[in-house]
């Protein structure tokens, strides 16, 4: 009858490591999930930081070049080549 209550000890001993564990491990898993969330929202307006600044770079090069102080020429001549055609485009579809 010892080693039966002995057993049943050790038992609920073991059930209330595993439960204290498995609390640990879920507060944690919580945790993680809402810096992973945090880390991800930063990370989309990071990236969305980055097109504004990409756009507004080649903005800045486009008009550098158009005021006559750069040396790129050439690449605001096919930007705004494109730029043209880009508005044709809409135009033949308001048209239409």
């Amino acid at each position: 009858m010892g080693n039966t209550l002995e057993a049943i000890h050790l038992l609920e001993n073991s059930l209330q490591n595993l439960f204290s564990n498995y609390e640990f491990l879920r507060k944690e898993n919580e945790i993680l999930l809402q810096n992973n969330t945090i880390l991800q929202n930063q990370l989309l307006e990071k990236e969305q930081l980055l097109v504004f600044q990409k756009k507004e770079l080649e903005s800045l090069k486009i008009a550098k070049t158009i005021d006559g102080s750069g040396t790129n020429t050439k690449d605001t001549k096919l930007k705004i080549n494109s730029l043209i055609k880009e508005i044709d485009k809409c135009l033949v579809q308001l048209q239409q």
